[in-house]
């Protein structure tokens, strides 16, 4: 496994910087190990929803767990506010970062992971190919 230690700055968009750094790095399946950090804005689509909930206002990140490849990832969020009231769901592009998002990364050498049409779910799904 291999180790990338990524931190984001203010007003940098979450899902599309890991995106970036996953294609410009060449990586073919990588996770989140862990992140903390804070969101000024959040874009989050909720369990069983199809629209995405634009939420206003700081939020700190207390979770951040999903899958990335070159096709793209899946992420999860969990934002915690001023009152310590907690909400997750699904990343989607405008989680807009506060302060900082400090972020690290694990690489599944001798993986390769794609995102691809599922029939049964309707959307794309994870596909693990061993490399050979």
């Amino acid at each position: 496994m291999t180790i990338h230690p990524i931190r984001l700055l203010p007003n940098q968009d979450l899902k599309a910087e890991l995106e970036y750094f996953v294609r410009a790095h060449h990586i073919e399946a990588a996770f989140v190990i862990t992140c903390v950090g804070s969101l000024q804005q959040s874009a989050i689509r909720l369990a069983n929803r199809n629209e995405t909930q634009i939420i206003e206002g700081k939020r700190e990140i207390v979770s951040l767990t999903g899958t990335l490849s070159p096709d793209g990832a899946h992420l999860h969020i969990a934002l915690s506010d001023a009152h310590g009231h907690t909400l997750g769901g699904h990343v989607m592009p405008g989680c807009l970062i506060y302060t900082t998002a400090e972020i690290v990364l694990g690489e599944a050498e001798g993986y390769v992971f794609r995102r691809l049409p599922d029939a049964a779910t309707g959307y794309k799904e994870l596909a693990i190919e061993r490399k050979t």
